[in-house]
């Protein structure tokens, strides 16, 4: 590269870059074909987002190539914590931040080593997929996090991944087989510890007894480690949680494998059943959140049509009072002029049936890209729906009683869900409470 080139970039001097683009007009294309720092490369490391800004006009090929050292203009704005030159370069692609570098790490890995939380924010917001990515010894981004004492930045991943339905990724191994249970007892982490253990809605999905490579838990390092203050405190934790050693967690494995020689096989059938059926560790919730993306747009679009289409069908006409038939209107329900009661029901499960399905969609694109726009896509779907049901019932107090459920189904739904959800947990906390402490006595108070 021209020392001159290479000057402008570093100083972010956009005139002198303009003024070496008109003596040599090729000389950004003889840059690509050279293996070291391009421009973008150095304006990016040095934070100078106005020059960034003109390469990625000129070349934004340059964003996707490596220097020498292995790593891409993200990486470098990544580690270095120059958050408008990250969106700048999102800007040509939301993909960059899974370009793998040195050792197969990411923008996003260099950002949380750093803990650099902002930007790790951007790249969540602008990937969440980039979450999955691992280095070449198989760590994920909580891996590093948690080696390099990035208390804040695993605060950040957590909650993404809750968010983002990708609790599983805190039970993922690196190549040693650890966990980040693992790394984090090994450290005396205490801080880490107690938000994958102590949070209910974290701690369900961690496996407190993962083994290693070497066949360890996270409480077999613990006292396979030098005795400190901290380590009665995580040691209750663990324990707390229903952290065992690793022989004792094999016995329960061996007696399960004898009970079950001695029981007769399972029929067919229910091995059948059993294979259809989600199994945690088996099944991925990426693919779960799919399946039940599918099914409930499935739902919305069958309580949709029922809604148009009702049973029997609508009047076509007005009723003459000389007709022996029962007065009607046209539009009316013909299900509603014979039989109220049945019409009721229909219009109460069906509607119920619409409404959930587009709250379990609402629930699972959280996160989505054009978020606002489906939004408003679902709220049309509920005023449209709500119009032709009121449309199609009877005049009188089947309609006013449909206008309060369309008014507060919306919005009870997700409260009553939310309501059920955390009854259960506090359920299950209370009973996983009570079992520990018939088992550790007054080592959990």
């Amino acid at each position: 590269m021209d020392g001159r080139l290479f000057e402008a970039a570093r100083t972010g001097n956009v005139v002198d870059f303009f003024q070496l683009l008109e003596e040599d007009p090729l000389q950004l294309h003889a840059v690509a074909l050279l293996s070291g720092d391009t421009p973008l490369h150095i304006a990016s490391m040095t934070g100078h987002l106005d020059f960034v800004k003109e390469m990625t006009r000129l070349m934004p090929g340059f964003a996707r190539e490596l220097n020498q050292d292995g790593f891409s203009p993200m990486h470098l704005a990544a580690a270095n914590g120059y958050l408008e030159i990250v969106r700048e370069l999102l800007k040509i692609d939301n993909n960059l931040c899974r370009v793998k570098g040195r050792e197969r790490r990411t923008p996003l890995h260099f950002a949380v080593v750093k803990g650099r939380v902002e930007i790790t924010n951007e790249l969540l917001s602008s990937c969440p997929e980039s979450v999955e990515d691992v280095t070449i010894g198989g760590e994920t981004v909580l891996h590093l996090a948690v080696m390099n004492h990035q208390f804040e930045a695993v605060e950040v991943m957590i909650e993404k991944l809750k968010q983002l339905n990708k609790e599983n990724l805190l039970n993922w191994k690196d190549e040693q087989g650890n966990t980040v249970l693992h790394l984090a007892t090994y450290t005396k982490q205490r801080e880490v510890i107690e938000l994958l253990l102590c949070n209910d809605s974290v701690s369900r999905a961690v496996e407190v007894n993962a083994m290693n490579a070497s066949n360890l838990t996270a409480l077999d390092i613990l006292q396979g480690l030098p005795r400190e203050i901290s380590s009665g405190h995580i040691e209750t934790i663990l324990l707390c949680a229903g952290a065992t050693r690793s022989q004792d967690v094999a016995i329960p494995v061996l007696a399960n494998e004898r009970r079950n020689v001695a029981s007769p096989s399972r029929s067919p059938f229910c091995q059948l059943v059993d294979y259809f059926k989600f199994q945690k560790g088996r099944d991925s919730p990426s693919d779960a959140r799919t399946v039940l993306l599918v099914i409930a747009v499935l739902i919305a679009t069958a309580t949709y049509q029922a809604g148009l289409s009702p049973p029997g069908g609508v009047w076509q006409d007005n009723s003459n009072p000389s007709d022996t038939t029962k007065p009607h209107i046209a539009g009316k329900s013909i299900l509603s002029t014979g039989d109220m009661i049945s019409f009721g029901l229909f219009l109460f499960c069906n509607s119920t049936g619409f409404y959930m399905s587009l709250f379990i969609i609402q629930a699972l694109t959280h996160g989505f890209p054009l978020r606002v726009e489906l939004q408003l896509c679902i709220i049309s779907m509920i005023f449209t729906y709500t119009i032709s049901m009121a449309t199609i019932s009877p005049n009188g107090g089947m309609k006013t009683v449909f206008h309060i459920f369309t008014g507060v189904c919306p919005i009870s739904i997700p409260l009553v869900a939310r309501w059920v959800r955390i009854l259960s947990e506090k359920r299950w906390h209370a009973n996983s409470l009570t079992g520990r402490i018939n088992i550790f006595g007054q080592d959990c108070q």
